[in-house]
Protein backbone atom coordinates (compact mmCIF):
# COMPACT_ATOMS: atom_id res chain seq x y z
CA UNK A 1 0.00 0.00 0.00
CA UNK A 2 1.31 3.46 -1.43
CA UNK A 3 0.50 6.35 1.62
CA UNK A 4 1.70 9.72 0.76
CA UNK A 5 4.71 7.91 -0.67
CA UNK A 6 6.06 7.30 -4.06
CA UNK A 7 3.85 5.20 -6.55
CA UNK A 8 5.17 3.53 -9.11
CA UNK A 9 4.41 3.50 -12.74
CA UNK A 10 4.62 2.05 -16.20
CA UNK A 11 4.86 -1.88 -17.00
CA UNK A 12 7.84 -3.06 -15.07
CA UNK A 13 5.30 -6.41 -14.14
CA UNK A 14 3.83 -7.00 -17.52
CA UNK A 15 5.75 -10.41 -17.90
CA UNK A 16 3.90 -11.79 -14.86
CA UNK A 17 0.71 -9.83 -15.38
CA UNK A 18 0.83 -11.87 -19.16
CA UNK A 19 1.64 -14.92 -17.22
CA UNK A 20 -0.92 -14.62 -14.31
CA UNK A 21 -3.59 -14.15 -17.84
CA UNK A 22 -2.93 -17.17 -19.31
CA UNK A 23 -2.42 -18.96 -16.34
CA UNK A 24 -6.20 -18.10 -14.92
CA UNK A 25 -7.74 -19.08 -18.68
CA UNK A 26 -5.78 -22.91 -18.26
CA UNK A 27 -6.98 -23.14 -14.51
CA UNK A 28 -10.14 -22.11 -15.10
CA UNK A 29 -11.05 -23.04 -18.32
CA UNK A 30 -12.92 -20.12 -21.00
CA UNK A 31 -15.94 -21.11 -20.20
CA UNK A 32 -15.48 -20.57 -16.36
CA UNK A 33 -13.84 -17.55 -17.31
CA UNK A 34 -17.35 -16.25 -19.43
CA UNK A 35 -18.97 -16.63 -16.03
CA UNK A 36 -17.44 -13.66 -15.21
CA UNK A 37 -18.44 -11.08 -17.78
CA UNK A 38 -20.11 -8.90 -15.20
CA UNK A 39 -18.32 -7.00 -12.90
CA UNK A 40 -19.14 -5.58 -9.25
CA UNK A 41 -21.00 -2.88 -8.89
CA UNK A 42 -20.57 0.00 -7.06
CA UNK A 43 -24.28 -0.19 -5.58
CA UNK A 44 -22.96 -3.50 -4.20
CA UNK A 45 -19.91 -2.68 -2.72
CA UNK A 46 -20.93 1.24 -1.99
CA UNK A 47 -19.65 2.03 1.91
CA UNK A 48 -21.16 5.22 3.65
CA UNK A 49 -19.42 7.48 6.40
CA UNK A 50 -22.53 6.11 8.40
CA UNK A 51 -22.97 2.67 7.78
CA UNK A 52 -22.18 0.59 11.24
CA UNK A 53 -17.76 -0.16 10.32
CA UNK A 54 -18.00 -3.82 11.08
CA UNK A 55 -21.52 -5.03 9.43
CA UNK A 56 -20.35 -2.99 6.50
CA UNK A 57 -17.46 -4.66 6.10
CA UNK A 58 -18.87 -7.92 6.50
CA UNK A 59 -21.56 -6.90 4.44
CA UNK A 60 -18.83 -6.21 1.92
CA UNK A 61 -16.54 -9.09 2.23
CA UNK A 62 -20.10 -11.52 1.35
CA UNK A 63 -20.72 -9.72 -2.01
CA UNK A 64 -17.08 -10.45 -2.55
CA UNK A 65 -17.52 -14.31 -1.57
CA UNK A 66 -20.63 -14.34 -3.80
CA UNK A 67 -18.92 -12.83 -7.10
CA UNK A 68 -16.12 -15.57 -7.23
CA UNK A 69 -18.58 -18.02 -6.40
CA UNK A 70 -17.24 -19.23 -2.91
CA UNK A 71 -20.56 -19.78 -1.47
CA UNK A 72 -18.97 -22.01 1.67
CA UNK A 73 -16.54 -19.59 2.77
CA UNK A 74 -17.06 -17.03 5.52
CA UNK A 75 -14.82 -14.04 5.77
CA UNK A 76 -14.21 -12.64 9.18
CA UNK A 77 -13.25 -8.90 9.27
CA UNK A 78 -11.00 -7.48 11.75
CA UNK A 79 -8.91 -3.83 11.96
CA UNK A 80 -5.55 -3.39 13.48
CA UNK A 81 -2.68 -1.26 12.87
CA UNK A 82 -0.15 -2.62 10.39
CA UNK A 83 1.99 -1.90 7.22
CA UNK A 84 -0.05 -3.62 4.28
CA UNK A 85 -3.33 -2.39 3.60
CA UNK A 86 -4.80 -5.83 4.70
CA UNK A 87 -4.04 -9.90 5.66
CA UNK A 88 -5.68 -12.97 5.06
CA UNK A 89 -5.38 -16.19 7.11
CA UNK A 90 -5.51 -18.98 4.49
CA UNK A 91 -6.32 -22.10 6.00
CA UNK A 92 -9.51 -25.30 5.22
CA UNK A 93 -12.05 -23.23 5.67
CA UNK A 94 -15.18 -22.33 6.08
CA UNK A 95 -14.14 -19.56 8.00
CA UNK A 96 -11.23 -17.33 6.81
CA UNK A 97 -10.08 -14.31 8.74
CA UNK A 98 -9.30 -10.95 7.22
CA UNK A 99 -7.55 -8.15 9.03
CA UNK A 100 -7.53 -4.70 7.49
CA UNK A 101 -5.64 -1.49 8.13
CA UNK A 102 -6.66 0.15 10.66
CA UNK A 103 -6.84 3.10 8.33
CA UNK A 104 -9.93 1.74 6.41
CA UNK A 105 -11.70 2.62 9.44
CA UNK A 106 -12.12 6.44 8.22
CA UNK A 107 -11.47 5.29 4.33
CA UNK A 108 -14.65 3.30 4.63
CA UNK A 109 -15.24 3.39 0.39
CA UNK A 110 -11.74 1.39 -0.37
CA UNK A 111 -12.77 -1.27 1.89
CA UNK A 112 -14.23 -3.13 -0.89
CA UNK A 113 -10.77 -3.05 -2.67
CA UNK A 114 -8.97 -3.92 -0.52
CA UNK A 115 -11.20 -7.30 -0.25
CA UNK A 116 -11.26 -8.13 -3.41
CA UNK A 117 -8.22 -8.53 -3.23
CA UNK A 118 -8.18 -10.66 0.22
CA UNK A 119 -11.17 -12.59 -0.79
CA UNK A 120 -9.19 -12.96 -4.16
CA UNK A 121 -6.15 -14.94 -2.31
CA UNK A 122 -8.92 -17.29 -0.58
CA UNK A 123 -10.12 -18.03 -4.46
CA UNK A 124 -6.84 -18.97 -5.46
CA UNK A 125 -5.92 -21.11 -2.48
CA UNK A 126 -9.21 -22.78 -3.09
CA UNK A 127 -8.10 -23.79 -7.04
CA UNK A 128 -4.42 -24.27 -5.75
CA UNK A 129 -3.45 -21.35 -8.20
CA UNK A 130 -0.10 -19.89 -6.94
CA UNK A 131 3.25 -18.34 -8.16
CA UNK A 132 6.78 -19.30 -7.06
CA UNK A 133 7.67 -16.06 -5.15
CA UNK A 134 5.52 -13.54 -2.80
CA UNK A 135 5.66 -10.64 -5.08
CA UNK A 136 4.62 -12.82 -8.13
CA UNK A 137 1.90 -14.36 -6.37
CA UNK A 138 0.71 -10.68 -5.66
CA UNK A 139 0.76 -10.04 -8.68
CA UNK A 140 -0.93 -13.18 -9.61
CA UNK A 141 -3.85 -11.76 -7.44
CA UNK A 142 -4.39 -8.37 -8.49
CA UNK A 143 -4.58 -9.73 -11.86
CA UNK A 144 -6.97 -12.24 -11.38
CA UNK A 145 -9.12 -10.01 -8.90
CA UNK A 146 -8.68 -7.70 -12.39
CA UNK A 147 -9.82 -9.79 -15.05
CA UNK A 148 -12.94 -11.56 -13.15
CA UNK A 149 -14.40 -8.17 -12.25
CA UNK A 150 -13.58 -7.10 -8.98
CA UNK A 151 -10.37 -5.28 -9.22
CA UNK A 152 -11.55 -2.08 -10.77
CA UNK A 153 -12.01 -1.65 -7.15
CA UNK A 154 -8.03 -1.60 -6.70
CA UNK A 155 -7.93 0.99 -9.77
CA UNK A 156 -10.44 3.30 -8.52
CA UNK A 157 -8.42 3.37 -5.14
CA UNK A 158 -5.70 5.36 -6.41
CA UNK A 159 -5.60 8.79 -5.99
CA UNK A 160 -2.41 11.09 -6.53
CA UNK A 161 -1.80 14.58 -6.71
CA UNK A 162 0.99 17.23 -5.17
CA UNK A 163 -0.15 16.64 -1.78
CA UNK A 164 -0.83 13.33 -1.10
CA UNK A 165 -1.20 9.85 -2.55
CA UNK A 166 -2.48 6.34 -2.02
CA UNK A 167 -2.64 3.32 -4.23
CA UNK A 168 -3.40 -0.25 -3.33
CA UNK A 169 -2.16 -3.05 -5.17
CA UNK A 170 1.09 -4.90 -6.14
CA UNK A 171 0.51 -3.38 -9.80
CA UNK A 172 1.21 -0.33 -11.17
CA UNK A 173 -1.65 2.41 -12.18
CA UNK A 174 -1.00 1.75 -15.99
CA UNK A 175 -0.84 -2.64 -15.16
CA UNK A 176 -4.08 -2.38 -13.57
CA UNK A 177 -5.18 -0.34 -16.84
CA UNK A 178 -3.90 -2.35 -18.94
CA UNK A 179 -5.46 -5.79 -17.48
CA UNK A 180 -9.16 -3.86 -16.75
CA UNK A 181 -8.91 -3.42 -20.78
CA UNK A 182 -8.10 -6.64 -21.51
CA UNK A 183 -11.05 -7.83 -20.01
CA UNK A 184 -13.43 -4.95 -21.39
CA UNK A 185 -12.11 -6.10 -24.76
CA UNK A 186 -13.41 -9.63 -23.98
CA UNK A 187 -16.30 -8.76 -22.62
CA UNK A 188 -17.26 -5.58 -24.21
CA UNK A 189 -17.71 -4.13 -20.22
CA UNK A 190 -16.60 -0.02 -20.00
CA UNK A 191 -15.48 0.10 -16.28
CA UNK A 192 -14.75 3.72 -16.50
CA UNK A 193 -17.91 4.62 -15.62
CA UNK A 194 -17.34 3.39 -11.93
CA UNK A 195 -14.04 5.68 -11.57
CA UNK A 196 -14.77 8.30 -9.34
CA UNK A 197 -10.59 8.54 -9.25
CA UNK A 198 -9.60 10.74 -12.20
CA UNK A 199 -6.49 8.97 -12.06
CA UNK A 200 -7.92 5.99 -12.33
CA UNK A 201 -9.72 7.25 -15.63
CA UNK A 202 -6.34 8.17 -16.89
CA UNK A 203 -4.42 4.92 -15.78
CA UNK A 204 -6.97 2.88 -18.11
CA UNK A 205 -6.79 4.73 -20.78
CA UNK A 206 -2.50 4.46 -20.98
CA UNK A 207 -3.40 0.75 -20.43
CA UNK A 208 -6.20 0.26 -23.30
CA UNK A 209 -3.48 2.06 -25.68
CA UNK A 210 -0.92 -1.05 -23.70
CA UNK A 211 -3.76 -3.04 -25.03
CA UNK A 212 -4.08 -2.59 -27.96
CA UNK A 213 -0.82 -2.77 -29.09
CA UNK A 214 -0.87 -6.40 -28.25
CA UNK A 215 -3.63 -6.57 -31.13
CA UNK A 216 -1.35 -4.81 -33.55
CA UNK A 217 1.89 -7.28 -33.58
CA UNK A 218 2.75 -9.58 -36.46
CA UNK A 219 1.84 -11.70 -37.90
CA UNK A 220 -1.72 -10.39 -36.98
CA UNK A 221 -2.82 -8.29 -40.03
CA UNK A 222 -3.54 -5.14 -37.64
CA UNK A 223 0.23 -4.77 -37.38
CA UNK A 224 1.30 -1.99 -38.34
CA UNK A 225 3.71 -0.79 -41.71
CA UNK A 226 6.74 -0.77 -39.51
CA UNK A 227 6.40 -4.35 -37.80
CA UNK A 228 5.14 -5.59 -40.86
CA UNK A 229 8.56 -4.47 -42.48
CA UNK A 230 10.52 -5.81 -39.39
CA UNK A 231 8.65 -9.17 -39.70
CA UNK A 232 9.27 -9.65 -43.82
CA UNK A 233 13.22 -9.13 -43.25
CA UNK A 234 12.70 -11.18 -39.52
CA UNK A 235 10.77 -14.34 -42.05
CA UNK A 236 13.34 -14.15 -44.81
CA UNK A 237 16.86 -15.17 -42.43
CA UNK A 238 14.38 -18.08 -41.01
CA UNK A 239 14.13 -20.33 -37.55
CA UNK A 240 16.25 -18.41 -34.78
CA UNK A 241 15.96 -15.84 -32.00
CA UNK A 242 15.02 -12.45 -32.89
CA UNK A 243 15.56 -9.78 -30.17
CA UNK A 244 12.66 -7.32 -29.30
CA UNK A 245 10.02 -9.00 -31.01
CA UNK A 246 7.12 -10.94 -29.75
CA UNK A 247 7.30 -14.08 -32.23
CA UNK A 248 9.74 -16.03 -33.29
CA UNK A 249 10.54 -18.77 -36.15
CA UNK A 250 11.11 -22.70 -36.58
CA UNK A 251 11.36 -25.38 -38.81
CA UNK A 252 9.07 -28.61 -39.13
CA UNK A 253 10.04 -32.10 -39.89
CA UNK A 254 9.46 -31.23 -43.15
CA UNK A 255 11.53 -28.56 -43.57
CA UNK A 256 8.53 -25.90 -43.86
CA UNK A 257 8.37 -22.52 -42.01
CA UNK A 258 6.22 -22.10 -38.95
CA UNK A 259 6.22 -18.95 -36.68
CA UNK A 260 4.72 -18.95 -32.90
CA UNK A 261 3.51 -15.70 -31.40
CA UNK A 262 1.74 -15.06 -28.13
CA UNK A 263 -2.24 -14.47 -28.54
CA UNK A 264 -3.28 -11.07 -27.70
CA UNK A 265 -6.26 -12.57 -25.23
CA UNK A 266 -4.49 -14.91 -23.74
CA UNK A 267 -0.88 -14.35 -24.48
CA UNK A 268 -0.81 -18.57 -25.51
CA UNK A 269 1.72 -18.90 -27.86
CA UNK A 270 0.30 -20.09 -30.88
CA UNK A 271 2.02 -21.98 -33.95
CA UNK A 272 1.02 -21.81 -37.15
CA UNK A 273 2.61 -22.31 -40.68
CA UNK A 274 4.08 -19.26 -42.89
CA UNK A 275 1.84 -19.30 -45.85
CA UNK A 276 1.09 -15.87 -46.05
CA UNK A 277 -2.70 -15.32 -44.63
CA UNK A 278 -3.87 -17.54 -42.52
CA UNK A 279 -6.83 -18.00 -39.72
CA UNK A 280 -5.94 -19.23 -36.66
CA UNK A 281 -7.93 -19.95 -33.28
CA UNK A 282 -6.41 -19.89 -29.71
CA UNK A 283 -7.07 -23.32 -28.22
CA UNK A 284 -6.99 -21.97 -24.56
CA UNK A 285 -9.83 -18.48 -24.94
CA UNK A 286 -11.14 -19.29 -28.04
CA UNK A 287 -9.78 -16.18 -29.83
CA UNK A 288 -10.05 -16.30 -33.52
CA UNK A 289 -7.11 -14.38 -35.08
CA UNK A 290 -6.77 -13.39 -38.59
CA UNK A 291 -2.60 -13.50 -39.33
CA UNK A 292 -0.56 -12.70 -42.26
CA UNK A 293 2.60 -15.10 -41.94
Amino acid sequence: MADDGPVEHGYPHLDTVRDAITALYKRLSYDTVQTFATSVAPVDVAFGDTDDLHLGAQRVAREMVRHYRLPDARPIISFREMTHAANVELTAGPEYFIELNDRFRTHRRDIGAALAHEVMHVYLHRLDLSFPGTRENEILTDTAATYLGAGWLLLDAYREDAASSQKLGYLTPEEFGYVLAKRALVFGEDPSVWFTSPQAYTAYVKGMAQARRDEQQPPLTAAGWAGRRRYAHDRRHGPGVQSGVPYSFSGDKGGSLRVSFPCPTCHQRIRVPVRGRVRARCSLCRTVLECDT
